[in-house]
């Protein structure tokens, strides 16, 4: 298997990333989960790209930088469920294994390099003006966002 570049601790940023698919997406497909991964991988690419990047430059950083992903926000009834979900339940292990699969490199990115989503039916303040580069299960996806 080829190295992770994305985190000092490749364990680490398989727990973290895929307690975030876990919180943000557990009622999608794998494809949706996948989405969801890549926009994380896409993020920790532009900070590595650019020598960093507000919102951090791996995978643990983006995941928990605060406002990002909703299922870490202090006030987000997932958050609980993300930090006591176990390995066991079979949903997250799914999670895990995509988070493995795309920190590998072994996920082909759906969202054509998206950096931002949401949720269908809503309209984050930041999506107003901007186009969706795609759409996948329940999420409409961005790139460029300023």
């Amino acid at each position: 298997m080829a190295n992770c570049r994305y985190s000092k601790c490749p364990e680490d940023a398989i727990d973290t990333m895929a307690r975030t698919l876990y919180g943000e997406a557990r009622g999608e497909k794998v494809r949706g989960l996948e989405a969801i991964a890549c926009v994380i991988i896409n993020r920790v690419e532009k900070a590595l790209e650019k020598g960093g990047y507000w919102w951090g430059s791996d995978v643990e950083n983006v995941c928990l930088r605060p406002w990002q992903f909703s299922c870490w926000n202090p006030n987000d009834p997932n958050r609980e469920k993300v930090l006591v979900v176990q390995k066991s339940n079979k949903i997250f292990a799914t999670c895990l294994r995509v988070a493995r699969r795309a920190l590998y490199g072994g996920v082909k990115d759906p969202t054509g390099g998206a950096t931002h989503y949401h949720r269908h039916g809503l309209l984050p303040a930041w999506a107003g003006k901007q186009i969706p580069c795609a759409e996948v299960g329940n999420h409409v996806f961005y790139k460029d966002i300023p």
